[in-house]
């Protein structure tokens, strides 16, 4: 279950690695088709397949049969914190500044590629915390 979390997460930054490229092409001058877009939204999908059903079933595992509502409540609490997260770092862009976008993307893909190497990092701790869970 960590290293699919993992796998989620890189994959969710990646998809804005891709944004990062195209928009460095839009600034440049060059058109771009919409295929980068269906590209980033494809790896985000790959990447939230990852993330939530084995999410929703980690929960319902690892959950005291009397709390399994409680802790899907809290997994849903932690999806929506991530929601609030993500509009912060978007309300640092500056709409008429077109210039500052690509960064914005960046800085979206570093902590998701840092919150993954987090997770691979303590995949072993996570696993013996999770004995005999499959």
């Amino acid at each position: 279950m960590p290293v699919k979390f993992a796998i989620g997460l890189a994959l969710m930054g990646a998809g804005f690695l891709v944004m990062f490229v195209a928009c460095r092409y839009v600034l440049a001058g060059q058109k771009v088709a919409p295929t980068w877009l269906m590209v980033c939204y494809l790896i985000q999908m790959w990447g939230d397949l990852c993330l939530a059903p084995v999410g929703l079933s980690s929960m319902t595992k690892l959950a005291a049969p009397r709390f399994v509502g409680q802790v899907m409540g809290v997994f849903f609490l932690s999806v929506a914190l991530g929601n609030n997260l993500a509009g912060q770092l978007a309300s640092e862009y500056d709409a008429g500044d077109l210039a500052s976008l690509p960064a914005l993307f960046l800085k979206i893909f570093g902590w998701g590629a840092i919150a993954a190497a987090i997770m691979l990092i303590s995949t072993p701790w996570l696993k013996r915390q999770m004995a005999g869970v499959k």
